[in-house]
């Protein structure tokens, strides 16, 4: 089960990347983190870009919303998505990782 952590207005959840995919999208669930396959390559922060823009456009909101704040060289990141409902962000999450 994916875990999250909220407040009023941001989700912070467990990421774990997998580059190199032939398209960006939801793999499923790895360790209680969300499986993202990114199209773009680990080298000079590509697969990180990548992982913002997709999960900016997943949630509707701008890029300058979603960080990443720990594990920006590793597969394994924590990201944190502001400007969204949590209950929201939580329910798009758990039907996308199950569908």
């Amino acid at each position: 089960m994916l875990k999250f952590t909220a407040t009023a207005d941001t989700i912070t959840f467990s990421v774990r990347v997998q580059p190199r995919a032939s398209q960006s999208g939801i793999a499923g669930e790895m360790d209680s983190a969300l499986k993202l396959r990114v199209a773009a390559p680990p080298v000079e922060g590509a697969a990180n870009a990548e992982l913002i823009r997709w999960l900016a456009k997943f949630f509707g909101v701008p890029r300058a919303q979603v960080t990443i704040i720990s594990g920006a060289t590793a597969k394994q990141k924590i990201v944190r998505v502001s400007g969204v409902a949590p209950s929201d962000a939580k329910q798009k999450l758990l039907a996308a990782v199950t569908a």
